[in-house]
């Protein structure tokens, strides 16, 4: 029986332990997660702070070797490269030609592979000697007609790659011809010669940090063989507002320790003055034909008069330098602002913080009419731009989107003033470019002409671009062809997209010229005839509204039989020649200012066929016609439908490019020409 108790008792104290070691084990897990815990705290804590830290150093180094570069602004332009007209050539590289898998003849078929397989039987034998004799044949013929055509397009790519590089070449032979032409002037002392070598000069240069302005007007004195530019100079913004960065870990943020205002205004004079300094440097260093005798050089930037609130140029700093004496001076050991006050007698301004300016002793506007500006923030008008800088610019734009370009040859160009190749596969390819510079709406015999050369060429697609806009007729033939057509508000658009500048300088629709007798006239040959066929019998009436919106401008821009024409002459119904049956001739460049919709409607001739109705207008078109009635294009329109009597046949709408894009109508009405005018807003007694 104590035997007994005794085990009882023991297995009780055992189940009582390994109970108590699990809770003890439990515990011990409990204190080691809670004890990572607190060391993965602290390692993040420590961490948070070593970064927060870290980037605290770091944003405070950013701004000391900010500073320091702005106090060695003088020292490390001194030792940048002086420009030379000869670092502007170009050579005459091309890339060698790369004929790609062209280049790898097709492989011929091996005879010997070609055995007869089976036959165990000598005619058996025989069948199956011309099978593998007829594959061989097949593939030996296949593979020769493929080498023959690798051939064609290996010599034509070859061609196409003479044609480019010769056309490149040309570029580069232009380009180099320029350069020495420029140079041959500032020999001469030409103004125009002088101003652009020297402007080339200081935009070339190195010297300058990112975000410093390139932005210079100059003019040149022949007869003092001065040189007089107005500079702009970086603002007050340059100099860095905060001294350090420090992390606080207690408050868990940065103190950005502000750089005393004093010490803030004497680097930017410093900046300014170091500016001067470098501009004079890099100008008579430029100077290798000996052509300067002196500099006035004024530095300004552009901001608020303090005065007035108005934008202006304000004048923080000016010196007029001497060759001889300028030439003389150890740039590298001077102090600037001593330098450029005291050994050039140049001005200063005091407080340049708070755009305190100084009076320049003389202005390029001073002396004549040999002013060029560059830089800046103007935008370029594209219509008073040189033929040539405007092919260039196009050519650039190309470039720009990723494609190689070149402008060609103006003696020689075949009607291309841009080649480019887009080489984006399979639907890229050879791409001829004209330029129109047009205000008036390209004819459409330029996009007849852009078609037929984009045949003659061989090119993959034919680009318009011009500066005014298209009219239905270009849009029509150029419908379905490998044409792309760029108005000049698609133009300004991509250029703004692809970081380049230019502007049109008038609105988006020409003017009509004007007379004093008879109002608005229409050039003779800037009109289309719209001429109106179709099947069938009866007899209708083709009429024209022009509206605003789904609202005709008035009564008077009705045109039909009763008013043949609108007030102004830019629509005016004209007889028809077979194999129209109505016509109606609309100057699109002419219509009113507040029109955006010219509708063409059809109506039955209720005295000719009053109980018709226009089931029987079927096989109806709109021809495009130019003023000589040659056809430009065909647009169709909806069949008639039985009880109506009166149809909108379609309408041209003016698009924000200045285009005018035909939409196809096909409402139809049951009560005639007076039902529909009411849905244009005329009442018909």
């Amino acid at each position: 029986m104590s035997r007994r108790s005794a085990g009882l008792v023991g297995v009780w104290a055992e189940t009582q332990r390994q109970q108590q070691r699990q809770m003890e084990a439990e515990a011990r897990q409990r204190r080691e997660e809670a004890r990572q815990v607190r060391a993965y705290q602290r390692l993040a804590a420590q961490g948070h702070r070593e970064f927060r830290q870290a980037e605290a150093r770091r944003r405070t180094e950013e701004i000391e070797a900010q500073v320091v570069s702005l106090q060695g602004l003088l020292v490390a332009g001194c030792q940048t490269p002086v420009f030379r007209a000869s670092s502007l050539m170009r050579p005459e590289e091309i890339a060698p030609f790369d004929p790609g898998p062209l280049a790898w003849p097709v492989r011929m078929p091996d005879q010997s592979q070609y055995q007869a397989q089976g036959g165990w039987t000598a005619s058996r034998r025989a069948q199956a000697q011309a099978e593998a004799r007829a594959h061989f044949e097949r593939d030996w013929h296949a593979a020769q007609a493929a080498e023959a055509q690798r051939q064609q397009q290996l010599a034509a790519a070859q061609r196409d790659y003479e044609r480019d590089a010769e056309a490149q070449r040309s570029e580069i032979r232009r380009h180099n011809a320029g350069i020495v032409e420029v140079t041959a002037g500032v020999r001469r002392g030409e103004p125009d010669s002088v101003i652009e070598y020297f402007s080339a000069a200081l935009y070339s240069s190195t010297a300058w940090p990112e975000g410093f302005p390139r932005q210079v007007a100059a003019a040149f004195d022949p007869a003092a063989r001065q040189l007089v530019l107005d500079w702009e100079m970086p603002t007050y913004d340059v100099v860095p507002e905060a001294k350090s960065v420090r992390y606080v870990p207690s408050q868990d943020q940065d103190k950005v320790t502000a750089r005393p205002v004093t010490q803030r205004r004497a680097l930017y004079r410093e900046v300014l003055a170091q500016s001067m300094l470098l501009v004079l440097r890099q100008l008579f260093a430029a100077d290798e034909y000996g052509i300067l005798d002196s500099v006035a050089l004024n530095g300004f930037v552009d901001a608020p008069d303090p005065a007035t609130g108005r934008p202006s140029h304000i004048f923080l700093a000016t010196v007029m330098a001497g060759r001889s004496g300028f030439t003389e001076l150890h740039l590298e050991q001077v102090d600037p602002v001593s330098c450029l006050t005291d050994a050039l007698r140049g001005q200063l301004a005091t407080r340049p913080d708070q755009l305190s300016s100084v009076r320049p002793s003389r202005q390029p506007r001073d002396v004549g009419n040999h002013v060029v500006t560059h830089g800046g923030n103007e935008e370029p008008d594209l219509y008073d731009m040189d033929p040539i800088a405007f092919e260039s610019l196009v050519a650039e734009l190309f470039r720009a989107m990723g494609m190689q370009a070149v402008t060609t040859e103006r003696s020689n160009d075949g009607g291309v003033d841009v080649d480019a190749m887009d080489p984006t596969p399979i639907r890229g390819g050879k791409i001829v470019v004209q330029v129109k510079r047009y205000r008036a709406t390209v004819p459409p015999t330029a996009v007849r002409d852009l078609y037929g050369t984009v045949q003659d060429r061989g090119a993959n697609k034919g680009v318009l671009v011009t500066t005014s806009a298209f009219g239905p007729g270009s849009h029509t033939f150029a419908r379905g062809k490998p044409l792309e057509l760029i108005s000049g508000s698609e133009l300004v658009d991509l250029l703004h997209r692809h970081g380049l500048r230019g502007r049109l300088g008038e609105g988006r629709r020409a003017a009509p010229t004007q007379t004093a007798s008879s109002g608005p006239v229409t050039p003779p040959d800037d009109y289309n005839v719209l001429g109106m066929m179709w099947s069938g019998n009866v007899a209708l009436d083709v009429c024209a509204l022009v509206c605003r919106g789904s609202r005709v401008l008035s009564e008077e821009h009705f045109v039909f039989f009763n008013n043949p024409q609108t007030p102004d002459g830019s629509v005016r119904a004209v007889p028809a020649q077979a194999p129209d049956k109505a016509a109606i001739r609309v100057s699109f460049d002419a219509l009113p200012q507040e029109a955006d919709r010219f509708v063409l409607v059809a109506a039955v001739d209720p005295e000719v066929n009053p109980d018709a109705d226009l089931s029987g207008f079927t096989e109806a078109c709109i021809r495009l016609l130019d003023p000589a009635r040659a056809e430009l294009g065909r647009l169709d329109v909806s069949d008639g439908r039985c009880g109506e009597t009166a149809l909108v046949l379609g309408s041209f709408r003016h698009r924000p490019n200045g285009d005018w894009d035909f939409v196809l109508g096909g409402k139809g009405y049951p009560r005639g020409l007076e039902q529909l005018l009411q849905d244009y807003g005329i009442e018909v007694e």
